[in-house]
């Protein structure tokens, strides 16, 4: 943290803080502390009334006409334009559709139809375990011929050899949220052939992202976290124009040149609407985009300033509990490697989570051992982060954590 942060109060920080209207359009309970908008985030004010909107009078007015009336049918490329404004991409590069782990599938596949005579997908061994299983699906699914290699974290870039087809990678990663260098791997992976499939779950609405100045091949991401989407929102998946010859796995019948023309065989559309597959989820749709218009609001420069100063002032604050709890920090404190998050590993990192709700702090927690707290510069205040702290030293003085309840782990954690 700059000597400037230290010295200044957070009161003054929030006051002069840009971003801080946009708290007031998310609902958001008193007293309570959000720390897990990179998990889920919160609910806009206006999606209740879109939906109201989509549900009264798009469908129980309008019903089957407003595929067109309505403009349901062209959602998913209208909404991939503008998270594509987001994270670099050019229009007609983009479709919000289905869920993150089918469009892995449909772009680890897409990959691999363009280099047929390659075999190996490759990733890290800690990503996030949806990207590993599909990895494992096709490879089960191949018969032998594809196969599904993970490394170190730090082992990548060596295992880019001539035989790796597609590497899958996370931008930022799901637990210590580490940022790699996306132009760098990228252009290494080129090096030796290979396609690179993205997965940008925590990058989208969280840090700047410049897919098509990377030269990205495909991405992947949620709309649920960052983007303000909701429970289940539509995903979407990022193809860059060379690459839409690519011959689609599952070709559904919204991914068809003609759709309606209702044809015995699979004719894929020419552009980015045959990573399509079923009919659009219209009210999933509906939420994504007010989450994704109210993103496309703000300053992404200033939300990423705003991350980092929020991430500066939680490590800064922790370090006391760090030196008398025994709190690790496993998030790199230097900016550039540093995405929306903040994580700490302890070996009652569980326990302390839970009872941290009884604070009104919620936070989420990421086996085996490591506490995540997420930075939504959106809606999270300079003063939230200080009373975390201050709520969270109070759990571990107390021993709140070390009720019984607290020792059953949950199904959802």
């Amino acid at each position: 943290m700059t000597d400037t942060l230290l010295s200044t109060d957070v009161s003054a920080l929030d006051a002069a803080d840009p971003l801080a209207p946009f708290r007031d359009r998310f609902h958001l309970r008193e007293g309570l502390i959000y720390l897990d908008g990179n998990s889920l985030g919160a609910l806009p004010k206006a999606t209740g009334d879109r939906l109201a909107e989509v549900v009264g009078s798009e469908w129980g007015e309008g019903l089957i006409t407003s595929w067109l009336g309505a403009e349901w049918s062209t959602a998913p490329r209208r909404i991939g334009d503008k998270i594509g404004r987001l994270i670099g991409a050019a229009p007609g590069e983009i479709v919000a559709t289905d869920s993150t782990s089918v469009n892995i599938f449909k772009a680890l596949t897409a990959a691999l139809s363009l280099r047929r005579e390659r075999g190996v997908i490759l990733s890290e061994a800690t990503n996030f375990p949806t990207d590993v299983y599909m990895m494992q699906g096709i490879e089960a699914f191949s018969g032998g011929r594809v196969k599904a290699v993970t490394v170190a974290p730090d082992a990548i870039v060596d295992a880019l050899t001539d035989d790796v087809a597609v590497l899958l990678l996370t931008q930022v990663h799901y637990k210590s949220g580490r940022v790699r260098d996306m132009a760098a791997i990228t252009r290494a992976a080129h090096d030796v052939g290979a396609l690179v499939v993205w997965d940008l779950s925590h990058s989208a609405g969280a840090i700047p992202v410049d897919l098509n100045g990377a030269n990205a091949d495909f991405a992947i991401g949620c709309g649920y976290k960052f983007l303000n989407g909701g429970p289940g929102a539509p995903a979407y998946l990022f193809a860059a124009a060379r690459h839409h010859a690519a011959t689609p796995v599952l070709s559904g019948w919204f991914g068809h040149a003609r759709p309606f023309d209702f044809e015995e065989d699979y004719d894929p559309a020419a552009g980015i609407e045959r990573f399509q597959c079923g009919t659009p989820p219209v009210l999933g749709l509906s939420a994504l985009e007010v989450g994704v218009d109210l993103m496309l609001e703000a300053d992404m420069a200033e939300i990423r300033r705003k991350s980092l100063a929020l991430g500066d002032l939680f490590i800064e604050h922790m370090q006391p509990l760090c030196d008398t709890y025994g709190f690790e920090l496993v998030s790199t404190q230097g900016h550039a490697e540093r995405g929306s998050q903040v994580a700490y590993a302890h070996p009652q990192g569980y326990q302390i989570v839970q009872a941290l709700k009884e604070f009104d702090v919620i936070a989420d927690f990421r086996a085996p051992d490591i506490l995540r707290f997420g930075l939504t510069p959106l809606y999270l205040r300079y003063r939230d982060i200080v009373e975390t702290v201050e709520r969270l030293e109070k759990v571990c003085a107390t021993r709140a954590w070390d009720k019984p309840q607290y020792h059953q782990r949950a199904a959802v954690t």
